[in-house]
C-alpha cells in the first residue's frame, strides 16, 4: 500500500451514484474491461497499474496463486461527475458467496461476456436471479476482435436465451462498431477514437438490426412521435429514441447488448461508461429491503436520503496486515462520519455459525477503495460504498444503524456450502491458533460454515466447492498463520445387531487380595430403525444384587458408545438383563459394568454388525438439457429418484431423490460438471438406513474390546 494516498471527495449526492456489479465467467475479461474503464476515466497511467501498482481487482496472493478472481473488489471513481462504484466478483461457481455481496450492495449488473463462448450456465442461473429482482442490466460481449469471434450471431444468441428485453445497439464490422441510433461509424484503433457517418453500404448491412431496434423502442416507450416518424419514413430522431432508451433500461425493460475489444481502453469503454452514467439508476431508484426496528415491532420504511437516518450494511469484512479488519459497507440512508457511535446489529440462523449480537461500536476511518488502494473519504452518503475501519465486532451480512433508532435487515440469501473437508492443525503450534483462525476466516466469508460433530471429533469446514475449500485453507495460512492439513471428512455411521441373540459376560480374576467377580447372561434384540436403546432388567432371585444392575448397564452404554465393529455409536437395540452371579468379596461396581460390556460383545459375535447410514432427500434443480444426465448419476451413487417436476424457472427442472449422505461429500463438484454449471440442490437429513453388507465390510475394522 502506497505510504501517501490523495483523499477521495464524497459524491455531489446520492443521485450523482452509481453502483454497478460486473458479473460473468472465469476468463470473460471482466478484470481488463475494468481496467480499461479506468484508464478512459484517466485513473490510471496504463491497464493493470493503479496508484499503488496493483491491479484493478486482484486483492490478495490467493488469486495470482489461483490465477483469477476469488474476491470482490470495488474500483471507485468519478467520470462526467458521477461517482462510480465498480464491483469486479468472482465467475468461478465456487465464489457464489461473493457473488451475492456484490448484487447485495449494487443497483444494477453488467454482464460480462466473450464473442468466443458466450454464457455458462452459472451466468445464467445469475441473469435469472437479477430478473426476480428487476435489477437493471447490461451485456458486454467482449473479444471481439479475437479469433473465431462470432459477433454477428452472439447478440441474437443472447436474445434468444434471455428474453425479449435484450437489445442490439451495435454492430461489430471489423475494426469498426456501427451504431444502429446514430448510425455513426466508430474506430478505436491504436487507441485513439474516430467517428463518421456510416457509408450506404454499411446501413443496408445494419437496416434489419436497426428496424429491430427502433420497433423495441416504440413498443416499450409507447412514443407517439417517434413511431409517427418510423411509419412516414422520416428520419428517426435519435436523441428522442436515446431518452425512451436510458428510461427502459433504468426500470430493467430494456438490456442493452454493447461490445469491446481485448485492447486496453479499445473500443467500446467509453459507450459502456456513458450508459453506467446515463442509463443505470442512482440509489435513490433502489428500494431498500424491508427494516425492522430491534426496539418495537414496527417495520421501518426509509430510503435513499443522507439526511435520513443511518442504515448501512457490511457486505465484506477482510484483514489487512497492517490496518486491520477492514469492512465494505453500502450505506443505504443517512450519513456516516468517522468517530460515529452506530448499532451493530446481526442475527443469524442456528447453524450458521455465529453468534446474535446487539452492541455499539464507533466507526474507524472511513476510505474509498480502487483495488487495493484506500483512499481517504471525509463522509459517507446514502447510496456509497465506503470501506470502514476498526469495526472490531462487525461481521459481513451485519446491520448498522443510529444508536437512537437501531434497525436490522434481513439477511440477504447466501449459498448453502454443502461441500465437506475435516481439517487438524499441521503442528502443536497451529493447534493452538487454529480456533482463533477459523473464527475469524467464518467472520470475513458467510459462505462457510464450521462444526466439530461430537460423533466423529472432528474439524469439518462446509464450502462451496474445491477451490473454495483451497482459497481457505491458504488465506488460514498466509493470512492468519495457522498451517492446517485436510483430512477425510466422515460421515457419522452408526452400528446396530443383524438379529436377536444371547449373550454371555464373565469376568474372573484373581492377582492377590481383592479379585474381580461378575457374571451376565443377557437376551439382545434388534429393535426397528429409529428406536435407539432400552434396558430391561429381568433378573430374579439376587442372582445380580440390586446394587450392580445399574453397573451392568453403565458398562453396556459405554460400549455402545465406543461400537462393536467399527467404532461407531450403537443404536436400535434392547437388552434384557436376565442372570448373573456374584461374589460377596470380588464383585464390584468395575466388575459388572466389564461383565456387562463382554456380555453385549458375546451377543454381537453370535449375530453379527451391521452400518447404518445417514440418508438425505436433495432436490436437485437443474437445465432441462441436463436432467437425463443428472437421473443417470443418482441410482450410481445408490441413490433413489423419488419425482421430477418442472421449477419455477422457464426450461429447469427439479429431481427429487434420496441419497446416502457418504455419496453426497463430493457431490456439488459433480453435479457441477454434470448439469456444465446450471445445476444446484439442497439437502434435507432423512434418517439411517442400513447399509449393504459388501459395503459395511470395509468400515469394519475394530475389533471388539477384550476381557
Amino acid at each position: 500500500m502506497a505510504d501517501k494516498v490523495a483523499p477521495m471527495n464524497p459524491p455531489a449526492s446520492t443521485e450523482a451514484i452509481r453502483n454497478v456489479v460486473l458479473i460473468g465467467p472465469s476468463g470473460s475479461g471482466k478484470t481488463t474491461l475494468l481496467e480499461s474503464m479506468l484508464l478512459a476515466a484517466g485513473q490510471i497511467s496504463r491497464a493493470g497499474n493503479i496508484a499503488d501498482g496493483s491491479t484493478a481487482s486482484d486483492y490478495d496472493e490467493a488469486e495470482k496463486r489461483q490465477q483469477r478472481s476469488v474476491n470482490l473488489a470495488v474500483a471507485a471513481f468519478d467520470y462526467q461527475g458521477t461517482r462510480l462504484n465498480l464491483i469486479d466478483v468472482p465467475g468461478y461457481a465456487d465464489f457464489a458467496g461473493e457473488v451475492g455481496a456484490g448484487l447485495r450492495a449494487a443497483d444494477a449488473a453488467l454482464f460480462v461476456v466473450t464473442a468466443d463462448s458466450g454464457f455458462d450456465g452459472n451466468t445464467r442461473l445469475l441473469w435469472e436471479e437479477c430478473a426476480k429482482v428487476e435489477m437493471p442490466r447490461a451485456i458486454v460481449v467482449t473479444k471481439i476482435d479475437a479469433p473465431r469471434a462470432a459477433t454477428a450471431t452472439r447478440a441474437e444468441e443472447l436474445r434468444a436465451a434471455l428474453g425479449s428485453g435484450v437489445v442490439t445497439f451495435e454492430l461489430p464490422m471489423g475494426e469498426n462498431v456501427f451504431d444502429l441510433l446514430t448510425q455513426q461509424v466508430h474506430n478505436h484503433a491504436a487507441g485513439k477514437h474516430t467517428a463518421r457517418p456510416a457509408t450506404d453500404a454499411e446501413k443496408a448491412e445494419a437496416a434489419e438490426l436497426r428496424a429491430a431496434l427502433i420497433e423495441a423502442i416504440i413498443a416499450e416507450a409507447d412514443d407517439e412521435a417517434l413511431m409517427e416518424q418510423y411509419l412516414s419514413g422520416d428520419e428517426i430522431d435519435s436523441s428522442a429514441a436515446r431518452a425512451d432508451v436510458v428510461k427502459a433500461v433504468a426500470h430493467a425493460r430494456f438490456h442493452p447488448v454493447l461490445f469491446s475489444t481485448t485492447q486496453p481502453a479499445g473500443y467500446g469503454v467509453e459507450e459502456i461508461l456513458d450508459l453506467i452514467v446515463s442509463g443505470f439508476p442512482s440509489p435513490v431508484l433502489h428500494s431498500i429491503p424491508a427494516l425492522h426496528s430491534i426496539t418495537s415491532d414496527s417495520p421501518v420504511a426509509l430510503h435513499a436520503d443522507a439526511n435520513g437516518p443511518l442504515v448501512a450494511e457490511v457486505v465484506k469484512t477482510t484483514s489487512d496486515p497492517y490496518l486491520g479488519r477492514i469492512s465494505l459497507v453500502r450505506i443505504f440512508s443517512g450519513t456516516m462520519r468517522a468517530e460515529d457511535v452506530v448499532h451493530v446489529s446481526g442475527h443469524f440462523s442456528k447453524d450458521s455459525g455465529h453468534e446474535d449480537h446487539d452492541l455499539d461500536e464507533k466507526v474507524g476511518a472511513l476510505s474509498s477503495p480502487l483495488g487495493k488502494m484506500l483512499r481517504p473519504l471525509a463522509v459517507g452518503i446514502a447510496g456509497d460504498l465506503v470501506a470502514v475501519a476498526r469495526l472490531s465486532r462487525a461481521e459481513t451480512g451485519d446491520t448498522l444503524s443510529s444508536k437512537e433508532k437501531p434497525v436490522i435487515m434481513p439477511a440477504w440469501v447466501m449459498p448453502v456450502p454443502l461441500h465437506p473437508m475435516a481439517v487438524v492443525a499441521h503442528n502443536k503450534q497451529d493447534e493452538d491458533k487454529l480456533a482463533q483462525g477459523l473464527h475469524r476466516l467464518i467472520i470475513e466469508d458467510p459462505s462457510v460454515r464450521m462444526e466439530r460433530p461430537q460423533e466423529t471429533n472432528q474439524t469439518v469446514l462446509w464450502t462451496l466447492g474445491e477451490a473454495h475449500l483451497d482459497v481457505l485453507l491458504d488465506r488460514l495460512k498466509t493470512r492468519f498463520g495457522v498451517a492446517v492439513d485436510a483430512v477425510p471428512f466422515k460421515v457419522p455411521l452408526r452400528e446396530t445387531l443383524l438379529g436377536n441373540a444371547v449373550g454371555h459376560g464373565r469376568l474372573v480374576k484373581q492377582s492377590g487380595g481383592h479379585g474381580q467377580y461378575a457374571v451376565c447372561d443377557i437376551m439382545v434384540e434388534a429393535l426397528p430403525h429409529g428406536s435407539g436403546f432400552e434396558f430391561v432388567d429381568e433378573v430374579v432371585g439376587g442372582a445380580v444384587p440390586r446394587q450392580y444392575i445399574p453397573s451392568v448397564e453403565k458398562g453396556i452404554r459405554a460400549q455402545l458408545e465406543r461400537g462393536l465393529a467399527a467404532g461407531y455409536h450403537v443404536v436400535d437395540l434392547r437388552v434384557r438383563l436376565q442372570d448373573g452371579k456374584s461374589h460377596t468379596v470380588d464383585s464390584s461396581d468395575m466388575a459388572f459394568q466389564h461383565a456387562g460390556q463382554l456380555a453385549l460383545q458375546d451377543a454381537a459375535a453370535r449375530t453379527g454388525v451391521g452400518l447404518l447410514e445417514p440418508v438425505s432427500s436433495i432436490e436437485v434443480e437443474v437445465d432441462d438439457n441436463y436432467v437425463g444426465a443428472v437421473l443417470s448419476d443418482i441410482p450410481t451413487r445408490r441413490g433413489r429418484v423419488t419425482g421430477t417436476q418442472p421449477a419455477a424457472s422457464s426450461g429447469r427442472s427439479v429431481v427429487s431423490a434420496e441419497v446416502p449422505d457418504l455419496e453426497l461429500v463430493t457431490y456439488s463438484t459433480a453435479l457441477r460438471s454434470l448439469s456444465h454449471g446450471t445445476g444446484r440442490f439442497t439437502r434435507t437429513p432423512r434418517g439411517y438406513e442400513s447399509m449393504p453388507q459388501q459395503l459395511a465390510k470395509t468400515f469394519m475394522t475394530k475389533e471388539p474390546d477384550k476381557a
